[in-house]
């Protein structure tokens, strides 16, 4: 069950963290965007519905954005996620995000190679505009084996309360296993920078995904009373894994225009 976790005295103490992370960054005008990455049936959103089980609704955001519109599909590709960035005071969790041009869409063919490529260009570039303008910025991949997602997409397809998460990207999504690997580790190895690193969250067990990923938020952040719960806010690196970085060259800012050339 989602709120299984809330009679767990960990649980709640980590809860009263983010309620105090929340009441900081509304306070100072900060800007917290969260982002929910991983494969089909990972626990992206189970997790975050738990992050803000008991948050001030006024002050933070879900954003989990359909297929593009005719419309969107003819703007610059950032440009409907841009709109939805925190505003200052507000946290932002994006269930799935521009990584979809990392992963689904160059491994279900809904983007050409060119424009695969050029995501990868453009968007160390804008992590790192939007890091220097104050951003705050967290990104979590929610791994799973293969037999997990299997038997999360056969509940997927039993439970009545489940059923309207199916697609046809999770029918495919245990064909093209080896395809998503190989777009997830380049993924890592081109947008893993030290400006805005990615996290690995092992989401085989869905209470210890959440408890390791809420620590690390904690963790990252700076706030009034952080700690005074007196709960573990390192998370465990058995669990949350930082993948390696790359330091993004001073020169790095043409190198998305000159390729367009």
């Amino acid at each position: 069950m989602l709120f299984a976790l809330e009679n767990d005295q960990e649980f709640l103490d980590l809860q009263v963290e983010m309620v105090r992370l929340q009441d900081s960054i509304r306070k100072t005008g900060k800007r917290l965007l969260i982002i929910f990455e991983g494969r089909d049936a990972a626990g992206k959103g189970s997790t975050i519905m738990r992050f803000v089980r008991f948050l001030n609704p006024r002050h933070y955001r879900i954003v989990a954005l359909a297929k593009p519109t005719e419309q969107e599909a003819g703007q610059w590709y950032f440009q409907r996620y841009i709109k939805e960035l925190p505003n200052p005071g507000q946290i932002v969790f994006f269930d799935r995000s521009w990584y979809n041009r990392a992963v689904v869409e160059p491994v279900m063919g809904f983007c050409t190679q060119k424009e695969y490529k050029f995501f990868l260009q453009q968007v160390v570039l804008l992590e790192r505009m939007l890091k220097e303008d104050g951003l705050h910025m967290i990104k979590f991949w929610f791994s799973i084996d293969e037999k997990e997602q299997a038997k999360r997409m056969i509940e997927r397809q039993t439970n009545p309360l489940k059923q309207w998460k199916l697609s046809t990207v999770d029918a495919l999504a245990q064909a093209k296993w080896d395809e998503y690997t190989k777009h997830k580790e380049a993924m890592f190895e081109r947008t893993s920078t030290t400006d805005s690193p990615w996290l690995v969250i092992d989401g085989n067990d869905r209470d210890k995904a959440c408890l390791e990923s809420m620590r690390y938020v904690l963790n990252k952040m700076k706030y009034e009373d952080k700690g005074l719960t007196g709960q573990r806010l390192e998370p465990d690196p058995s669990i949350a894994t930082m993948q390696p970085t790359f330091k993004i060259p001073k020169n790095k800012f043409t190198s998305a225009s000159e390729t367009s050339n």
